[in-house]
């Protein structure tokens, strides 16, 4: 029964990663025969390529803005919808409703609103006296900007913390009550560590995904102004189907992972410091 599963594991992941990591040791344009070069990928990438470097830089900027910004925004949707109000289930679906649009309709979309001469954005700011922004159309702003349009579809992470939020234990927060613990105490010593864990999971699938990104630049700005928004998987992206270089784009991919996996390891290295389970000992 499991072998399904464990053939397509195999198949379509597994081997592909194999694949990828011999590649990664050739030079290959895919019309021609792969030439084995060694480490002159790796070479080439950290040595004689600055559009790497600034790559790198674009996304861990990003990464770094992002998912802080979407964590803590999320964290406090999902606590203002955890309390009893009337038309619940109507905020609820309002503010979950960005993640499920596409990701092409979505960057669409904020293409129209980050518009600097009649776009929605520029026109609430006209009408506030605020001078208007050139939003993704100018270096210093686009990664705000791309910021900005990532917490506006923080929807699946608000519906984890949700359901992490909707799991402490009520009697908690009487007790902490009665014992004239305050609204900043109660959120700090009993709702902070018991979703602690929930913020761990949030963390890590965060820095997973926004070190992948890549629908925004290749809809919306093609990795400009002047490279400004040339993320580490769009440039992968170009070096494989644009300039035909399978081999150095597949050592890129490498370099992403174990990015990605040295980030990830910190995070569960880090963890026993910060995230409570309950039922452990301290």
């Amino acid at each position: 029964m499991a072998l399904p599963a464990i053939l397509g594991f195999l198949l379509w992941n597994i081997g592909p990663m194999i694949a990828s990591l011999v590649i990664s040791f050739t030079e290959w344009s895919v019309v021609s025969s792969p030439k084995f070069v060694g480490l002159a990928n790796l070479d080439r990438m950290f040595n004689k390529d600055p559009l790497f470097w600034k790559s790198l830089y674009v996304t861990a900027y990003y990464t770094f803005m992002s998912v802080p910004a979407v964590i803590a925004s999320a964290f406090l949707v999902a606590t203002i919808l955890n309390q009893e109000v009337k038309g619940l289930a109507l905020f609820r679906t309002i503010f979950y409703l960005p993640s499920v649009v596409p990701a092409v309709a979505n960057a669409v979309l904020w293409l129209w609103l980050f518009n600097p001469d009649f776009g929605l954005l520029n026109t609430a700011l006209g009408n506030f006296g605020i001078r208007k922004s050139m939003w993704i159309y100018d270096e210093a702003s686009v990664i705000p900007s791309l910021v900005l349009m990532s917490v506006w579809g923080m929807g699946n992470t608000m519906i984890i913390f949700l359901a992490g939020l909707q799991g402490v234990p009520r009697q908690l927060y009487e007790a902490a009550e009665i014992d004239g613990a305050n609204l900043l105490q109660r959120w700090l010593h009993i709702t902070l560590p018991m979703v602690s864990s929930v913020v761990f999971f949030n963390l890590v699938m965060g820095l997973i995904g926004t070190f992948q990104v890549f629908s925004q630049a290749y809809v919306m700005t093609e990795g400009g102004p002047n490279n400004s928004s040339l993320f580490l998987v769009y440039y992968l992206f170009q070096n494989a189907f644009q300039y035909g270089r399978m081999g150095y784009a597949s050592a890129i991919a490498w370099i992403l992972f174990l990015i990605v996996l040295a980030f990830t390891l910190l995070v569960f290295k880090s963890s026993p410091a910060w995230v409570y389970y309950e039922g452990e000992r301290r």
